[in-house]
């Protein structure tokens, strides 16, 4: 006979995916597995935003650097700058909402 071991089986939170429903609101993955397709595919997405954000980064710097930069230079790569923003700080909440929750009792 076997022996319960005490622990339950607990689903994950649902982990914020990296891009928006058609309609603009957040999309969830709930899954045990983080190697699926959809995880994987996450994982991917959010590497790309973020060197694509470290790109846009150095690139507006020069503009914003050259007090002679046009305004539509500027305006451009601030516009830019907002995007590749929104998509790191959704890239931080997803990972933030998957951090293990520490166990109070070992505290």
């Amino acid at each position: 006979m076997e022996r319960p071991t005490g622990r339950t089986h607990v689903t994950p939170p649902p982990r914020l995916l990296p891009w928006p429903s058609p309609e603009g609101n957040p999309c969830y993955l709930v899954t045990d597995d983080d190697g699926s397709y959809l995880s994987r595919l996450a994982d991917d997405l959010e590497a790309v935003q973020l060197a694509t954000g470290a790109d846009v980064l150095g690139l507006a710097r020069k503009v914003l650097d050259d007090p002679a930069s046009p305004y539509r230079e500027v305006r451009f790569a601030g516009l830019r700058l907002a995007e590749c923003l929104s998509d790191a700080l959704r890239v931080a909440e997803s990972r933030g909402m998957r951090l293990p929750v520490p166990d109070t009792e070992d505290a």
